[in-house]
């Protein structure tokens, strides 16, 4: 290592030190919120509690008045849209949400899966000595603590291993993951460590020990955490809704309305995109957060407003699980073309993908063939096992909306971070950031509300320490009472119903899907005889269909197999083939007539299609 890294490793250590005993302990908040936060806890872990019905969402946002408004009406469901919608409602405000499509159809399904510290920006805060960056690893390593303790079963730490091949790596990477370390202080989630030659092929069996012209030393492996992303945010909107938010789902903004004195925005002429009703709602202040979409959003205010969103796409791919160890994941900081590549176990196969490139804003992203190959191409340099273009079992793009900020003098700066702002009077942008940082973008955007609209909390932000729906009381082995108390009984092809045992698997996916609530997908699976898998090779159970339509808002078939289930993410083909089941069930729920089941199994046909997997890829 240079004289001049060690100096930038020694300086910065010192800053971190400092700056570690300024940092925040946030979890007093918890205290001061005393009776207002026990009394939300209370109604969102109530055992019998259940979320209104779409049609009661619907009527309170129609029965918002100009007389009797909402404080907050919330634009976007993804997850900084819920989050705004839940930290809002928990301080006393009367909040609605409206999502054009369901909730997560967006970025917040198409994520990495990661909820990470930021170990990056603590490289640049190294090389460039900047202190704001330093800052924003203490904000990233603060909030992952809270994503994970607030939504305990949905996520979990991850070791994350660093391949090196000479030993000047071995040294950068682990005084870098060692500082890490340091600078997270009681957020860490385990210390990160190096492992030998041999020890880090018994972990991860599949990696190279050799590269070209190369020689693997050894490895670097630290822990971030991992979510599955579109159910954790269900989660929030599910919260938000039990907490008192009217939260609804396919539902566009058509146009806003207008005071005629001021032309200050004082709500939405709102479209349910199922029924076709057009209905209007009145707010004394609408939040943005449509993500890639907030242009269009603010463009509906002002015509000639300057965008915000330089849009960027990650494009991942799945393969099956022999690609990584069940609880290890890989990730390159530095290819040989300088991106970073990762492959990472999730629920059950492996995610790998690359960092974004730029892109255009559409509603549906597919990943272009040689983005594919591209990281097929990447992986393979550190895997001992062939890479094969027929292994790939779903391909997906997501949208990151990466902020500038209209009010910043230079323009060409683009925010890793979050922006905030209002220029249109009534309406408050939140764009930009990530997943880990939701909760506190949120925070920030219900507090630029409050301010600009004149509101009148009736406590401060509560988010903090605010467990989600099903996570209260929840524990790891909670799984082991769905496997002894329950049975799952099914149909068999002569329509006999049969019991089948719980099996550890089925009963370990629904405990890590939906928490305590398990019990009740648990009770349909017995009850109802819906205990039957959906898809040869994975847990999801038919009762999902039916409790994801009654208290989760399912509304289509898209709805389940993309954001309630993730069987479109994990395998296109057994989502293709699970189709007409899932429909069969959600119309028994729905009453959808012969029509309405047609358009449902074309509509998702046409949105797997979008996912490249080898069954339906376009080979040049």
């Amino acid at each position: 290592m240079s004289v001049s890294s060690a100096a930038h490793f020694r300086r910065l250590a010192a800053a971190a030190g400092a700056a570690m005993l300024l940092a925040p302990n946030l979890s007093a908040n918890d205290r001061d919120a005393g009776p207002a936060l026990t009394a939300v806890r209370q109604k969102i872990s109530d055992p019998n509690a259940v979320v209104p019905s779409r049609e009661v969402q619907e009527s309170a946002l129609i029965g918002a008045s100009t007389a009797n408004p909402l404080d907050i009406l919330v634009v976007g469901g993804g997850a900084t849209g819920c989050g705004v919608a839940l930290d809002a409602v928990t301080r006393g405000l009367r909040v609605g949400l409206v999502e054009r499509e369901d909730f997560s159809s967006g970025t917040s399904s198409r994520s990495t899966k990661l909820i990470h510290g930021g170990v990056r920006y603590l490289e640049k805060a190294v090389f460039n000595l900047d202190y704001g960056q330093l800052k924003l690893v203490f904000h990233a390593l603060e909030e992952r603590k809270q994503v994970i303790d607030n939504a305990p079963y949905m996520c979990h730490a991850l070791p994350c291993m660093t391949p090196c091949f000479d030993w000047f790596e071995v040294v950068y990477y682990w005084m870098g993951l060692k500082l890490y370390d340091l600078v997270a202080g009681p957020r860490l989630l385990h210390l990160s460590r190096y492992y030998s030659l041999q020890e880090s092929v018994e972990l991860f069996p599949t990696l190279a020990k050799k590269g070209k012209d190369r020689n693997l030393k050894g490895t670097v492996v630290y822990y971030d955490g991992q979510m599955n992303d579109s159910r954790l945010n269900v989660g929030l909107a599910c919260t938000a809704a039990l907490a008192g938010a009217a939260v609804l789902n396919h539902a566009e903004v058509v146009s806003f309305l207008k005071d005629e004195a001021d032309e200050r925005i004082i709500g939405a002429r709102i479209r349910d995109n199922i029924s076709g009703r057009v209905f209007d709602t009145y707010a004394k202040l609408v939040v943005n957060a449509a993500g890639p979409f907030c242009d269009s959003i603010r463009k509906m205010a002002k015509q000639d407003v300057q965008p915000m969103i330089c849009p960027s796409s990650g494009v991942h791919v799945v393969l099956p699980d022999y690609y990584s160890p069940e609880r290890m994941g890989l990730i390159v900081p530095k290819t040989k073309d300088g991106r970073v590549v990762f492959m990472l176990p999730w629920l059950g196969r492996t995610v790998a993908g690359t960092t974004d490139s730029n892109t255009t804003i559409t509603l549906l992203p597919e990943p272009h063939e040689d983005e594919i190959q591209f990281i097929l191409d990447a992986i393979s340099d550190y895997l001992s096992v062939k890479v094969r273009r027929a292994d790939v079992l779903s391909a997906w793009s997501g949208i990151r909306p990466l902020a500038t900020d209209p009010s910043a003098k230079n323009t060409e700066s683009i925010s890793r971070d979050h922006v905030v702002c209002e220029d249109y009077p009534g309406l408050v942008t939140i764009t930009g950031g990530k997943w880990t940082t939701y909760r506190s973008m949120a925070q920030d955007a219900v507090n630029a509300a409050i301010k600009s609209g004149n509101l009148s909390p009736t406590t401060g932000c509560l988010t903090q320490n605010l467990r989600l729906i099903g996570g209260d009381g929840w524990e790891p082995s909670h799984f082991t009472v769905l496997t002894q108390q329950y049975v799952r009984m099914k149909k068999t092809h002569g329509g006999k119903v049969v019991p089948v045992v719980m099996d550890t698997a089925a009963a370990k996916h629904l405990s890590h899907a939906y928490g305590t609530l398990a019990e009740r997908v648990a009770t349909i699976a017995q009850n109802e005889c819906l205990g039957k898998r959906l898809a040869h090779g994975y847990p999801f159970l038919e009762a999902e269909v039916a409790y994801c339509a009654r208290h989760e808002y399912c509304e289509s078939a898209v709805d389940f197999i993309a954001r309630r289930s993730r069987l479109a993410f994990l395998d296109t083909d057994a989502a293709n083939r699970a189709l007409p089941r899932i429909i069969e069930i959600l119309a028994a729920e729905h009453n959808w007539d012969k029509s309405r089941q047609k358009k449902e199994l074309q509509k998702a046909k046409e949105f797997l299609e979008t996912f490249k997997s080898s069954k339906n890829a376009q080979f040049p």
